[in-house]
């Protein structure tokens, strides 16, 4: 158990055919480290968060961000990219000083919504709320909120591009 409440333990399972646990030990809001458990029981230290940016691609921005902004209850915010006039990027909001990553809706010609392997989290309080929002926003639910045991709860849903997404929470 942790001393001081502002010190808390994560706990991420991702399971495909092969599971594998994650651990994010916090203490005074900061990051310290995360164990991995690899398919063959060898454990792997890290000391920064394994993914850096995500991306979700879409097929019609104001749509998306709308849907996005609904269920989440967020801003998203305006990228821009100096580089390539055919990619509109909106961000999700982030504090890099707390656990986790961020990314942005991307619409970029050539590449269509939907069909990816990769399937994004976002982290809530209670994920039936979100939840409650996917329908009224223009999405489907796919699995409702269901325990993962001491891990929490989660909730999968598909956004009105296609892309299915999950939400996580402890309660």
């Amino acid at each position: 158990m942790f001393e001081d409440p502002a010190d808390s333990l994560r706990i991420l399972v991702k399971c495909s055919k092969k599971c594998s646990i994650v651990v994010s030990i916090q203490t005074k809001g900061c990051l310290h480290a995360r164990q991995f458990k690899s398919p063959l029981g060898k454990e792997i230290i890290m000391a920064d968060n394994p993914v850096a940016w995500f991306e979700i691609y879409v097929n019609e921005m104001k749509r998306a961000k709308r849907f996005y902004e609904s269920v989440l209850a967020v801003d998203l915010e305006k990228l821009n990219d100096p580089n390539d006039s055919g990619i509109e990027m909106w961000s999700f909001p982030s504090d890099v000083q707390e656990y986790g990553a961020t990314g942005a809706l991307v619409k970029m010609d050539g590449f269509a919504a939907g069909g990816n392997s990769t399937l994004v989290y976002f982290s809530c309080e209670d994920c039936a709320v979100e939840e409650s929002r996917v329908e009224a926003a223009g999405g489907k639910i796919h699995q409702a909120k269901m325990s993962i045991g001491e891990y929490g709860f989660i909730s999968l849903a598909i956004d009105t591009e296609g892309n299915m997404f999950g939400l996580h929470s402890m309660k």
